[in-house]
């Protein structure tokens, strides 16, 4: 039973703990950009769960924080996701674009959308 009248927070569990109320989150994947040159040229692949959503403004965004595959290296990704974007039957997805940490001397760039929410309802 939700106690809490800002209903921020409801009560969970046999011990009543009290956590903030869940929201959605998106799948992703994706691949980098190329980066280095001749021999050494290469990109990485990524995928993951987002964060909840965060309300901003009128919409919401997602924190994206993971690793991509090993190739010799891995970079580490941390990015917010763009604003939800309407894609019909009350579905949307989030636009993100940026680069990866700096690693063996080199970063990839990277451009794509998350996943739909909810994709069986």
């Amino acid at each position: 039973m939700n106690t809490n009248k800002n209903k921020k927070f409801h009560v969970q569990g046999k011990n009543n703990n009290r956590v903030k109320k869940q929201r959605h989150n998106h799948e992703f994947l994706g691949s980098t950009k190329l980066a280095e040159q001749g021999d050494d040229r290469h990109n990485h692949r990524f995928a993951g769960v987002t964060s909840q959503a965060i309300p901003k403004n009128k919409s919401h965004v997602h924190v994206i924080t993971t690793a991509t595959d090993f190739f010799g290296h891995l970079h580490q990704i941390k990015i917010t996701t763009g604003p939800a974007i309407p894609v019909g039957n009350g579905k949307h997805i989030h636009f993100i674009k940026g680069s990866t940490t700096l690693e063996d001397g080199h970063v990839h760039e990277f451009i794509f959308t998350t996943l739909i929410e909810d994709p069986l309802n």
